[in-house]
């Protein structure tokens, strides 16, 4: 077994759409970032890599690289998936929390379920929260949105 952590954070922007966990929702500004900065995709990303040992999203999609450029984050994580079914592992385990003091999240969270089995994880082994930060830092000023995972893997 190993068990992987993951943490993201954009900054709200206007001009942009509002992607998480492959949903777009619709909101009055959207994230920033080289992708489609997806947080939730890119902590869940995260949380997998770290349980393969394998560094970090940045090492595998840097944002110095075009071809990540506006990029969908479940094809990202799609890919993650891939390698770590390569590598003879299966996710037993996502346990994740979305961070936003608007919008709201929870009317999303299925849809954000189906589209995390599509790239490759049931919707039965994921659980995804939503939480503010009751008012207080980046997140409480509405600036920013982040999201967190623990990933759990076993050899097949």
């Amino acid at each position: 077994m190993r068990i992987g952590i993951g943490y993201d954070s954009h900054k709200l922007v206007e001009g942009r759409r509002l992607i998480i966990g492959g949903v777009e929702i619709p909101f009055v500004k959207g994230l920033q970032g080289h992708s489609d900065a997806d947080v939730l995709c890119h902590a869940i990303t995260d949380a997998i890599i770290g349980a393969l040992g394998m560094g970090d999203i940045g090492k595998h999609y840097p944002d110095t690289d075009s071809q990540w450029k506006n990029a969908s984050s479940i094809e990202l994580l799609s890919n993650i998936i891939a390698k770590m079914k390569e590598q003879g592992y299966t996710i037993v385990w996502v346990d994740s929390t979305i961070i936003t003091e608007n919008p709201k999240i929870s009317p999303h969270i299925e849809s954000m379920k189906d589209q995390m089995s599509r790239a490759g994880i049931p919707a039965g082994l994921i659980n995804i929260k939503a939480k503010t930060n009751e008012g207080m830092g980046f997140i409480g000023r509405g600036e920013g949105i982040a999201a967190q995972a623990a990933c759990l893997l076993r050899e097949k």
